[in-house]
C-alpha cells in the first residue's frame, strides 16, 4: 500500500473490519490482565518465602546491567553446547525483536496517530522495520527448528526426563507456530495485495507469497483467506501472552530475575543458620527462601545439570534437575491444597529421599552448568540440614561427626598424634603457636592421619625447607576445618570447628595461611570470614570467639610453590623429569575457586609432558569424595574415581602412554588410590600428588640427572 504521498507502508487490520478490531482489543486487554494477575501471583508467592540471608538486591542497577549482558550474550548457554547456545540466542533475539516491533506498531496505531493525525510507520522507517523484522524472525524460526530437531529427531537424552511433559511440547511448538504463522500472515497479505514492489524488503514474507502462488492460490483467494489466517495467528499470540505466568514460558522472566539476584559466591560459601533452636530447615516448603523458590521457577528443564552431575553418571539416585523440580511441583500442589508430606526423609513418603541427598558430592558441576544461575547447592544443603535435624543420616557420616566432636578430627585419632607424619623429616616444622611465621601451614586431617597422604605432607614440607620458606604448623591445636561436615548438613558442628580454629589463629602470629587441602582452602578463604559467631554468643553449648574473624590471606600450597619456582628458589631447570602425565582438577580448587594454572605450571616445571583429559578445568569430573562422599559407601558402577581413571588412560591425547595421574587434593588422592584397586588400574597408571612430582624433580636436580618416562633413558647434563 502507498500513501497519497507515495511513501511505502502497509494497512493495519487489513480486511478485519471495525467489529473485528474491537474484538481484538478486547482480547488483547484480557490477555494482558491474565498475564499481570498471573505474574502478581508468582511474585506474591516468592514474597511468602523466607527472607534470604544474603544481599540479593544490593547494587540493583549494576546487577540488572550485568544480567542483561549475560542473558543478551547467551554466554552461559554457549558454554559446553555451542549449537544450543546459538540456537537459543536466535530465539531470544528474534523474540525480542518481534516483541519490540509489535510494541512500535502499537505505539504508532494507538498513540501517535490519534495524537498527531499522522503515522511514522511509513517510508524508509517502514522499509527498514520490515527488513529487520523479517531477518530476525527468520533467526527465531531457525533457532526453534534446531530445538525441534534435537528434541524429536535427535532425541537428545538430556531434554527428556521424569519431569518432561506436554507443557514442554506446547511451549516449543507454540513459539514455532508463532514464527511460522507470522510469515504465513505476511505472505497472504503480500499475495492478496498483488505483490507491492517495495514489499521485497520483507524477503521471507515475499518468498512465502511466491510459494502460495505456486501452490495455485490467487490474490483473490489470499485476500479472502487473510482474516482467518490473521485471527489464527493473533489468537495464538494472545493466548501465549496470557499463558506466560502459568507454566514454562514464565522462565523467560524468572530466569532473568534469577541471574539478577544470584550470588557470585554461591556454593563456595553457604548461608548460615540462626542460633534459635526453634528454627527449622526444611520441615515444610515454607522454610525455603524467596530466592530458592525463584530457583525452582527459573528451571527450564534443559538437563545441563543432569548431564554434568557425576553422581547421576555413577548411577546414584540423584538428578539435580529432578530435585529442583520435585520441590517446585510439591510447592504448587501444596498451594492447590494437596496433603502435606515430609520434604526429605530416610524412607517412607517424602518429596526427596535421604539417599538422593547423600549422593551429592557438592562438586558444583550442576551450578557451573546451569545457564540460569540456579544455586542447587544452597537448596541441597538446606535439605541435608533437615536430615541432620531428623537424625536421618548415613551411619558412617554420624560416626565421622562423633569423631570430630570427641577428638577434633574425622579419623577419631588422638590429637597428640597429629604431627606424627613429620617424624621422618630431618627437622621438625616450627611451632606456629610459639613463634611468629610468614606462613601458617594448615596441614589437614588426611595428610596428618592417612598413611598415603602423610607422604604428600612430607613432600610438601621438604619443598618448603628446600625453598627456605618461613612456615609453622599448629601441631595438636590443629583441628578439622569443617568444610564437608557443613555440606553434609551439620552446621553447628561446623561453627564449633570454626570457632576453635579462629581462636587458635588469633593466638598465633603469622602473615598468611597455606593449606594442603583445597577444601580447607575454600573454607578459610570464603566461609570463616562470613561466620557470625556473635549469633551464637548466648548459646551455653557453644564456645565461640568474642569477635568474628577478620580473615587473612589464604592460599593453596600450589599457589605458594608456584611463586617459589618462578623465583628460582627450588632451582628447577624444567627438564628433570620425562614422564607423560595428566592432571585432575580438584573441585574445591578449580570449580570453586578458579585456580587451574598453578598446579599445571608446577607439573610443567618438572619437565613432564602434560596431556589434558577431555574434561578439565571447570568441566572436571569429581573424584566422588566431596560432600561427605569419602565417608559413605555406594552401590555404583563405575565409581566416579574409576570413570576418571578410565578417561585418563583412554581418552587423553596421549592415551595409554600416560604414566602418572597427578592430583592436588588429599581427598582426591584417597579416592583415586581406591579407584586404582577397584577398577583394575594398578598396572596402568600411578597416582601422585603434585608435591611428590616436584620433590622427585628436586632430587633429580640435586643428583644432576633426568628421570625418563616410558621409552626414555636417564641422562646427565653432561650428555646435553
Amino acid at each position: 500500500m502507498l500513501l497519497q504521498s507515495g511513501a511505502p507502508t502497509r494497512p493495519t487490520f487489513w480486511g478485519i473490519g471495525p467489529v473485528g478490531k474491537a474484538a481484538f482489543y478486547y482480547l488483547a486487554a484480557l490477555a494482558i490482565v491474565v498475564f499481570l494477575l498471573g505474574a502478581y501471583r508468582r511474585v506474591t508467592r516468592y514474597a511468602a518465602g523466607r527472607e534470604d540471608p544474603l544481599p540479593r538486591l544490593d547494587d540493583l542497577p549494576g546487577r540488572v546491567v550485568a544480567a542483561a549482558r549475560t542473558v543478551g550474550s547467551n554466554r552461559t548457554l554457549r558454554d559446553g553446547d555451542v549449537v544450543a547456545g546459538f540456537a537459543h540466542a536466535f530465539v531470544l533475539w528474534g523474540f525480542l525483536t518481534l516483541l519490540i516491533a509489535t510494541t512500535i506498531l502499537g505505539i504508532d496505531m494507538d498513540f501517535y496517530r490519534p495524537l498527531t493525525g499522522e503515522s511514522f510507520f511509513v517510508g524508509d522507517f517502514y522499509l527498514s522495520y520490515s527488513f529487520v523484522v523479517d531477518a530476525m524472525g527468520l533467526l527465531f524460526v531457525v533457532g526453534l527448528g534446531v530445538f525441534l530437531y534435537r528434541r524429536y529427531a535427535a532425541r537428545d537424552g538430556r531434554l527428556w526426563g521424569r519431569h518432561t511433559s506436554n507443557e514442554d511440547d506446547l511451549f516449543v511448538w507454540a513459539l514455532f507456530l508463532l514464527g511460522v504463522g507470522g510469515y504465513l500472515t505476511e505472505g497472504f497479505r503480500i499475495l492478496g495485495q498483488n505483490y507491492p514492489d517495495f514489499e521485497t524488503v520483507s524477503f521471507v514474507g515475499w518468498a512465502t507469497a511466491l510459494v502460495l502462488d505456486g501452490a495455485g492460490m490467487t490474490p483473490g483467494m489470499a485476500e479472502a483467506a487473510y482474516p482467518l489466517v490473521w485471527w489464527s495467528h493473533s489468537i495464538l499470540a494472545l493466548a501465549f501472552i496470557a499463558a506466560i505466568p502459568l507454566g514454562k514460558p514464565f522462565h523467560m522472566l524468572s530466569s532473568y530475575a534469577n541471574v539478577v539476584t544470584h550470588d557470585d559466591d554461591a556454593g563456595r560459601r553457604l548461608p548460615g543458620v540462626p542460633a534459635d533452636l526453634e528454627e527449622t530447615n526444611a520441615e515444610s516448603i515454607d522454610d525455603f527462601t524467596w530466592k530458592e523458590l525463584l530457583d525452582q521457577d527459573a528451571c527450564t528443564k534443559c538437563g545441563r545439570c543432569s548431564a554434568a552431575c557425576p553422581a547421576k553418571a555413577a548411577g546414584r539416585p540423584l538428578d539435580p534437575r529432578d530435585v529442583i523440580l520435585d520441590l517446585k511441583n510439591y510447592r504448587e500442589s501444596r498451594d492447590a491444597g494437596d496433603e502435606e508430606v515430609p520434604i526429605v526423609a530416610d524412607g517412607g513418603t517424602s518429596v526427596i529421599d535421604a539417599e538422593t541427598m547423600e549422593s551429592c558430592m557438592a562438586c558444583m558441576a550442576c551450578m557451573d552448568a546451569c545457564p540460569v544461575e540456579i544455586e542447587h547447592l544452597t537448596s541441597f544443603t538446606r535439605l541435608n540440614r533437615q536430615l541432620v535435624d531428623q537424625g536421618d543420616l548415613d551411619r558412617n557420616v554420624q560416626d565421622v561427626f562423633q569423631n570430630v566432636m570427641q577428638q577434633g578430627n574425622t579419623f577419631g585419632e588422638s590429637q597428640r598424634n597429629r604431627a606424627d607424619w613429620a617424624d621422618p623429616l630431618d627437622a621438625d616444622p616450627a611451632d606456629a603457636r610459639e613463634q611468629s611465621v610468614e606462613y601458617l601451614w594448615y596441614v589437614g586431617d588426611y595428610p596428618s592421619f592417612d598413611d598415603r597422604n602423610e607422604k604428600v605432607a612430607r613432600s610438601l614440607a621438604r619443598l618448603f625447607e628446600e625453598a627456605d620458606v618461613d612456615y609453622g604448623i599448629l601441631y595438636d591445636d590443629e583441628v578439622y576445618d569443617g568444610n564437608d561436615v557443613r555440606r553434609v548438613g551439620e552446621e553447628f558442628l561446623f561453627v564449633e570447628q570454626a570457632a576453635t580454629l579462629v581462636d587458635t589463629f588469633d593466638d598465633c602470629e603469622f602473615e598468611k595461611i597455606v593449606c594442603t587441602d583445597p577444601h580447607a582452602f575454600n573454607t578459610f578463604a570464603n566461609e570463616y570470614p562470613e561466620v557470625d559467631f556473635q549469633e551464637f554468643a548466648d548459646d551455653p553449648m557453644m564456645d565461640v570467639p568474642e569477635e568474628n574473624w577478620a580473615g587473612a590471606p589464604v592460599f593453596h600450597w600450589t599457589q605458594v610453590v608456584e611463586d617459589l619456582v618462578d623465583d628460582g628458589r627450588l632451582g628447577l631447570r624444567g627438564d628433570e623429569l620425562d614422564y607423560t602425565v595428566t592432571y585432575h582438577d580438584p573441585c574445591h580448587l578449580g570449580r570453586y575457586n578458579g585456580e587451574y594454572e598453578a598446579p599445571r605450571d608446577l607439573v610443567r616445571a618438572t619437565g613432564c609432558d602434560l596431556a589434558e583429559m577431555p574434561r578439565n578445568r571447570d568441566d572436571s569430573f569429581c573424584c566422588g569424595g566431596g560432600g561427605g562422599g569419602l565417608w559413605m559407601e555406594f552401590d555404583e558402577e563405575p565409581k566416579p574415581s574409576e570413570e576418571r581413571l578410565r578417561e585418563a588412560v583412554e581418552d587423553t591425547r596421549a592415551g595409554a602412554a600416560v604414566e602418572k595421574f597427578v592430583v592436588a587434593c588429599p581427598m582426591c588422592t584417597t579416592m583415586f588410590e581406591d579407584g586404582r584397586k577397584t577398577g583394575d588400574f594398578e598396572d596402568e597408571i600411578e597416582v601422585v600428588d603434585v608435591a611428590e612430582l616436584l620433590i622427585e624433580a628436586v632430587e633429580v636436580r640435586e643428583t644432576g640427572g633426568v628421570v625418563a618416562g616410558e621409552g626414555g633413558a636417564a641422562e646427565s647434563p653432561a650428555d646435553d
